[in-house]
């Protein structure tokens, strides 16, 4: 079995390579308008309905700063503690493209929003030793570009400008990343803290957020070698997909004798493979420059303020809290994993649950419910309210955890809720002595031989006559007080 302490080498013909891993992922920013324009922003709009003046580039058109957009940016890189700058500066980046009305995209270069932070990740979630922590060089605003149709028409293209415009988060890692697996949890990471932040959704899906991912190999604790950038990549297990194919491939090119060229590539799914798509350009092939229709940005100390004001508690925050309440690192690591459960969990919480007990129930009986009906916890027909209720008539002896199984299950299909259900179908767990020594008296009478055995030594088939008993009483009996009255009455 392998270490998986160890780290993660590819075996080539003549010895052992290390990965060296770089995502540069564009997060859409959640707001209402563009980031120079006043246009909407939903998804799935019809093509060329949500296209301002601006966003066309007609002749004379200025562009002026979302406010919510610089909000946005400002409390992300606040949320993975980076350097906030003041002063900061929109750059032209000059190319020419079909989906590029303005022949440029307003970007920033030379002056970003946010400097450097970091996102710590843990590569297993059961282990707090495998914590790695990942640079974040910088976090820069920019304007998404259209979009180019092929398949409407046997010999054009169509280009849809709904998207130009739209906000963008640049986030660019250094390349601190070693594996598949941390790039993978440093995504799932880095999307978490967005959407519990709330400036991006992470629909990858949809594409509002997506990573470019730079690869490149060496020997061990070498100098780092020649990268290439593959764009565009939309889910996790897919990034992770084309570093273990793009890695195995540049060992393989240079065992060969060949050289890995710095180029800009594509991932196909249907052939896992990457390919070429352009040779890499650098910064001067964009002829950046300051753009002269945009002022720099100044921060004041207020804005800043209110950014910071504005954050909730973040998932490592939340983790340190639940495993604080005694919530076991791995349950208290799934309960954060997403905003949406971690709501859900900490209305429990709120409706006087037991932190432990509601963490294992959540994650064991509600989490296979969901993922049997299909549903997602936002969809979860039984509310933080009426779990609360359902583990308070556990914790106070009413019915047993066979019972609640079973209460649940007709929660799930009725909505009723769980007090209401133990009443009318008489589920209430008896402690009733008399009732129980009847039970346990006419069971011991007919299992004498195993009695006999039980009192000769063979101590595991207490769990037989417990067995029995709860089955006799349709598991109703309290449990506890079916232990004690078999140990009195076996001897």
């Amino acid at each position: 079995m392998a270490d998986a302490s160890a780290p993660y080498r590819i075996r080539g013909a003549t010895g052992e390579w290390e990965v060296v891993i770089g995502l540069e992922v564009h997060a859409q920013v959640v707001s209402n308008a563009k980031l120079f324009s006043g246009a909407a922003t939903a998804f799935g709009a019809e093509p060329n309905t949500q296209v301002s003046l601006v966003d066309a580039a007609m002749p004379g058109m200025l562009p002026v700063p979302n406010r919510e957009c610089i909000r946005q940016a400002v409390r992300t890189g606040m949320a993975i503690e980076a350097e906030i700058n003041k002063w900061s500066r929109f750059d032209r980046k000059n190319y020419f493209y079909a989906d590029l009305p303005q022949g440029y995209q307003i970007s920033q270069l030379y002056h970003p929003l946010v400097g450097e932070g970091s996102v710590t990740v843990l590569t297993d979630e059961k282990d707090e030793a495998s914590a790695r922590t990942i640079g974040v060089e910088r976090i820069h605003v920019e304007q998404d570009a259209g979009k180019l149709m092929h398949d409407q028409h046997p010999t054009m293209s169509y280009v849809d400008l709904n998207r130009s415009g739209v906000a963008l988060m640049e986030i660019v890692s250094k390349p601190d990343m070693r594996s598949p697996a941390e790039a993978g949890a440093y995504l799932r990471k880095l999307r978490a803290i967005l959407r519990y932040v709330g400036s991006c959704d992470g629909n990858m899906e949809e594409g509002s957020m997506r990573a470019d991912v730079n690869v490149s190999v060496r020997r061990p604790g070498a100098e780092f070698g020649t990268r290439t950038e593959t764009k565009n990549v939309n889910s996790v297990r897919v990034v992770m997909a084309v570093i273990e194919h793009e890695a195995r491939r540049q060992v393989d090119l240079i065992e060969e004798g060949g050289a890995v060229a710095q180029e800009t590539r594509l991932y196909d799914p249907d052939r896992n493979e990457t390919r070429t798509l352009r040779s890499k350009e650098d910064a001067h092939d964009y002829r950046y420059f300051p753009d002269p229709d945009l002022l720099p940005l100044e921060l004041d100390d207020t804005f800043l303020a209110e950014c910071r004001a504005s954050l909730p508690e973040l998932p490592d925050a939340k983790r340190k809290r639940y495993e604080a309440a005694g919530i076991t690192p791995y349950n208290a690591s799934v309960l954060t994993a997403e905003v949406e459960t971690a709501r859900w969990f900490d209305a429990l919480l709120e409706a006087g649950a037991d932190a432990a007990k509601a963490a294992n129930w959540v994650v064991a009986e509600l989490f296979g419910a969901l993922n049997r009906r299909g549903e997602t916890i936002d969809q979860a027909p039984v509310s933080p309210q009426g779990a609360a209720e359902l583990l308070a008539l556990v914790g106070d002896g009413t019915i047993s955890g066979t019972i609640a199984k079973q209460v649940f299950e007709i929660m799930l299909e009725t909505g009723q809720g769980a007090g209401a259900i133990v009443e009318e179908r008489g589920l209430k767990q008896t402690s009733d002595t008399g009732a129980i020594d009847a039970e346990i008296d006419r069971i011991l009478a007919a299992n004498a031989d195993k009695v006999d055995q039980y009192r000769g030594g063979k101590q595991q088939l207490f769990g037989f006559f417990v067995g029995q008993t709860m089955k006799a009483m349709q598991g109703k009996a309290n449990p506890g007080v079916v232990n004690e009255r078999l140990k009195a009455k076996l001897g």
